[in-house]
């Protein structure tokens, strides 16, 4: 994580679980020449846009006396999202059971990609049904919502 990230984390997490929620991860990322720093959260049964707006008002204040950014930027707060990305072992540990999507830096067999039930993480390897994919292999995973 980067120092911005982990100041972020840092001030955003008391506020978000005082909200009843949990912080799911913080994200300072430039797109098309812009800065963005998004606070993705999470709570039982579901956030909604309430949620949203009261943790972005009470951080909005914070976050400009602490200044832990110089550059300007577009701040947002959302969900994590039903499909949202695994990233931390406790992520992955949260998921075990539930159906997932690894995308490969590589094709894997001819394949980009695979869907199927998380089985197991241990270090990076992920487990996937039956196949467990090394760390190397794995560019990114995310929860599958199947229709």
């Amino acid at each position: 994580m980067s120092r911005v990230t982990d100041a972020v984390e840092a001030l955003a997490r008391p506020i978000v679980e005082e909200e009843g929620c949990s912080l799911w991860a913080v994200e300072y990322v430039r797109e098309a020449g812009t800065w963005f720093l998004r606070v993705f959260i999470d709570k039982d049964g579901g956030v909604d846009i309430a949620d949203c707006e009261r943790i972005s008002r009470r951080l909005d204040p914070v976050l400009d006396e602490a200044d832990p950014i110089p550059d300007s930027y577009v701040f947002e707060v959302g969900s994590a999202g039903i499909e949202r990305e695994l990233k931390r072992p406790s992520d992955f540990e949260q998921f075990i059971g539930a159906e997932v999507e690894l995308k490969f830096y590589q094709p894997i067999n001819g394949r980009k990609s695979v869907v199927g039930k998380l089985m197991g993480y241990d270090n990076g390897d992920v487990t996937v049904g039956d196949v467990t994919y090394k760390k190397q292999q794995v560019a990114q995973v995310r929860l599958h919502l199947s229709i």
